[in-house]
């Protein structure tokens, strides 16, 4: 099947919203050509995935599923907000959503401003099969791996969030990979406190070696971890 077929007369059911980790990922269609949604959610159903499709961004929007696992096929020029005006929202609204996009009006400036902004790729139609498969498949383990990795990185600032002032300076001198009778003499404290402090951040952060430690510390936020150097008077 190509997704340039004329209309399909089965329709796709609606969706219920999905919102957990464990769902199954939707790959969601957002096209103004009912033929080409249609065609595009049979396409996906037969590869085991699932379509959710919409005839505007505003519809996508709207819908509020954009947090749900999966992906995006985006046309680039519709009527109201563009494809890649969408893509330019989510990554400024912090959700860099995998997004594919699919469209018979491409030129190589749009393809270089799509793909620098994180596409998973810029198709034209009519596409092969296969080929929007593979960019779905890319675009859905793009997902996963960042949806882990969020969860990595929440982990880690709850357990931040336990620490105390000093013990954040510590973590933060450790991270920079001072010694510890370097770290004393910088904040003013004993080495013996240094160490105490240390091996509270380590237990507070669930960390079995410094290692460990410092990766936890890079998942962390930039901000957070510039704050993490901020002096304490005592």
């Amino acid at each position: 099947m190509r997704v340039d077929q004329p209309l399909l007369q089965k329709s796709t059911p609606p969706l219920p919203q999905r919102k957990t980790e464990e769902d199954q990922p939707l790959v969601m269609i957002v096209d103004d050509d009912a033929s080409v949604r249609e065609a595009l959610s049979e396409l996906i159903l037969s590869a085991g995935f699932q379509p959710v499709s919409f005839a505007s961004t505003r519809e996508l929007l709207d819908a509020n599923i954009l947090q749900s696992p999966g992906c995006l096929i985006l046309d680039v020029r519709m009527p109201g907000t563009s494809g890649l005006h969408l893509q330019r929202h989510l990554a400024k609204n912090g959700n860099p959503k995998p997004i594919i996009f699919l469209t018979g009006h491409g030129d190589i400036p749009m393809t270089v401003q799509a793909m620098k902004a994180g596409a998973v790729d810029f198709l034209t139609k009519p596409v092969r099969d296969q080929t929007l498969l593979d960019a779905v498949l890319a675009g859905i383990a793009m997902d996963a791996e960042r949806r882990a990795e969020a969860l990595i990185a929440n982990r880690n600032i709850e357990h931040l969030e336990t620490l105390t002032q000093r013990e954040r300076e510590v973590l933060h001198e450790v991270a920079r990979g001072r010694l510890n009778k370097q770290i004393a003499f910088d904040l003013g404290i004993s080495e013996v406190t240094v160490k105490l402090h240390r091996s509270n951040v380590m237990r507070k952060m669930e960390a079995a070696s410094i290692g460990e430690l410092i990766r936890a510390w890079e998942t962390l936020p930039a901000a957070m971890r510039e704050a993490g150097g901020a002096r304490t008077l005592a």
